[in-house]
């Protein structure tokens, strides 16, 4: 099996004698990307909310810190602009990490509905499937039981 043809020949054989169905694969396959692409939203809507986030923050400190840059006339003024930074900063801090806080819990409560819809398609997708098997082995085993 040195080239691509065998290699063909082989994959359609084997899976010749595997019979399926190919629409409910399509239809697995179709449903899997679906819940893909809402979770990656999902995910890039969090990143995006995150990104926002640390941006504002980090403007918020570069604000705070040009007071620390002015220059003073006592040196006891630097000392104070220090103190009233590291203030702004402890209560700059406490509302990102809220608001850091707000989009991880939205994230894992959209998430978790996500894959409770998916969890759902697929027991009815399972049961669905489980009663045509059924019914085909049920035809099956007629027909044999005729054949005697």
């Amino acid at each position: 099996m040195s080239n691509l043809g065998d290699m063909n020949k082989l994959m359609n054989d084997m899976m010749g004698n595997f019979p399926f169905d190919t629409v409910a694969i399509e239809k697995a396959v179709k449903k899997s990307a679906s819940l893909n692409e809402k979770l990656a939203n999902l995910a890039l809507d969090a990143a995006g909310t995150s990104t926002e986030i640390s941006t504002s923050w980090a403007n918020e400190t570069f604000d705070k810190f040009r007071a620390i840059a002015e220059a003073k006339d006592e040196p006891v003024d630097y000392g104070k602009a220090m103190a009233d930074f590291w203030s702004a900063q402890t209560e700059i801090a406490t509302k990102k990490m809220e608001l850091f806080s707000d989009v991880v819990k939205k994230a894992q409560m959209e998430t978790v509905e996500l894959m409770v819809l998916a969890g759902k398609d697929m027991t009815k997708d399972a049961s669905e499937a489980v009663k045509k098997t059924t019914k085909d082995v049920t035809a099956a085993s007629k027909k044999m039981a005729t054949v005697k």
